[in-house]
């Protein structure tokens, strides 16, 4: 993860910087709203940290022109309490709100929660197994996995509703709809298929006599 803070007090920056680091994030600094625009248009970041109140271009103007071009998570600081500046925050976007002087491990569980709800919308894993919804890639052990739309498809359906016995219908259903011409040995084979590119974890997809499959991650 990879977080950007913007702050024209060196002493934030290089705090806030020190922490994230203990957290296992990678950290870039901005010093200002327009050092912080140049940095999001020449790499990618899961989270900004911005000051309001800075020189050259404040932060509300650099979020502003930040989202035209990237829609990045943002918690924007403040040594203000208006409400004005909370709304206009919001108004464009922002995740979250953090008022001066602040406490840095409060900052630290702040940044967890946003990471996290925006992780489950990009990737949903369970144990070393990773599925991500936008690159519709599956990840096993840190390796890419190859696999069919149908096999992605499938798995993810398992891991959504882990330990939950599925029936051959509800499959069908959700991975296909109703009106899907399938007999239960179209879905066995699919699944055969989805065992074989699961490697040492095919036995995580448990078969459920007379009901269907069910997901159950295994350690191995």
């Amino acid at each position: 993860m990879r977080i950007l803070v913007c702050d024209d007090e060196l002493l934030i920056r290089e705090l806030i910087r020190d922490y994230c680091i203990n957290e296992g994030y990678d950290c870039d600094l901005a010093e200002d709203g327009s050092v912080a625009i140049d940095l999001c248009e020449r790499n990618d970041y899961d989270l900004i940290i911005m000051d309001i109140m800075m020189p050259n271009v404040d932060g509300l103007t650099a979020i502003k022109e930040i989202k035209e071009i990237k829609d990045i998570p943002t918690i924007m600081l403040s040594a203000r309490k208006e409400e004005e500046d909370k709304l206009l925050g919001f108004d464009l976007g922002i995740e979250d709100y953090v008022t001066k002087p602040f406490s840095p491990k409060e900052l630290m569980a702040r940044i967890k929660v946003i990471m996290k709800r925006y992780n489950k919308l990009d990737s949903i894993s369970v144990g070393n197994i990773t599925i991500n919804n936008s690159t519709h890639e599956v990840f096993i052990d840190n390796e890419i996995v190859d696999v069919t739309s149908t096999q992605f498809e499938l798995l993810k359906l398992f891991i959504e509703n882990q330990g939950l016995a599925l029936s051959r219908d509800k499959i069908i259903e959700c991975i296909w709809g109703y009106d899907y011409d399938a007999d239960d040995r179209t879905i066995d084979a699919h699944i055969k298929l989805l065992r074989s590119k699961l490697g040492k974890y095919r036995d995580s997809i448990k078969t459920i006599r007379k009901v269907g499959y069910k997901f159950v991650y295994e350690e191995k």
